[in-house]
């Protein structure tokens, strides 16, 4: 009875040894599943803005290339006072304009950027900035607004009017209030793609290249930071150096925009 009672004992212990085992990998894989979350929504908000950042810096080194090579100065040299990763560190000191609308004005706004396919994957704090931002213009009826080939440095939302689309002559589309138009040209340093002429007196509202990279690159700033954060939330690399800490962000970076 003696030895039955023994291995039972032996059998319960071993028992609870495995439970606690399973315990413990259910609590293991609850935090592999936590931290696999944290890099789908990094990454997922990297998507956001990386399309946006990335092509502005390649036009930038490629127009500043072009400047080393000798070539004339142009209106393009215009506009570069972009922020850069010279001063990004900067960012977050630095104060935007504000420009106040009415409520009816804000939703017109936030609404058309949703509505346009190369702004609608924007985070809402950073439409939100961008709203705040935008400041009224008027024309009058007949007015050119963007002229095709021209370099641009600002993108439109029309409040109020309507205006027509036309490219090399022809006529694509007529345009009124809740659209935005001349996206492009912050978005990735073109020229104008097209005409834009008023049809009647419009109102719009209008935002600057440098103030919108400013607030995506603040964004940028930002995720930087919540990398740093997630990698200090690992213990294998608690004990680093911020210094290592900051370049294993960029590499961490790097390897969700390769895997996206």
């Amino acid at each position: 009875m003696g030895t039955l009672r023994d291995l039972q004992y032996a059998l319960q212990e071993k028992i609870e040894e495995l439970r606690q085992r399973d315990a413990l990998i259910d609590e293991l894989e609850l935090e592999l599943d936590q931290k696999d979350e944290l890099i789908q929504k990094l990454q997922n908000e990297l998507d956001k803005y990386r399309s946006v950042i990335r092509p502005a810096t390649q036009q930038a080194q490629k127009q500043s290339a072009s400047t080393l090579q000798g070539e004339p100065r142009t209106k393009r040299q215009a506009i570069s006072a972009e922020p850069t990763a010279f001063d990004i560190q900067d960012l977050s000191h630095v104060t935007l304009p504000f420009y106040p609308k009415s409520p009816q004005s804000k939703d017109l706004i936030k609404e058309a950027i949703l509505d346009n396919d190369f702004m609608k994957n924007l985070e809402l704090s950073q439409i939100q900035e961008i709203v705040d931002c935008m400041y009224p213009v008027e024309y009058g009826k007949d007015s050119c607004i963007i002229k095709e080939g021209d370099v641009g440095s600002l993108v439109y939302v029309m409040e109020d009017g309507k205006v027509e689309v036309t490219k090399e002559g022809v006529k694509l589309c007529t345009m009124g209030p809740g659209k935005v138009f001349g996206e492009l040209a912050i978005l990735y340093n073109c020229t104008r793609t097209a005409t834009v002429k008023t049809l009647v007196n419009v109102k719009l509202w209008a935002i600057d290249r440098q103030c919108f990279q400013t607030i995506m690159m603040r964004t940028g700033l930002i995720k930087h930071t919540e990398y740093m954060e997630f990698l200090k939330s690992v213990p294998t690399f608690q004990s680093l150096p911020e210094e290592i800490l900051s370049k294993l962000a960029d590499v961490l970076e790097e390897v969700i925009v390769l895997n996206s």
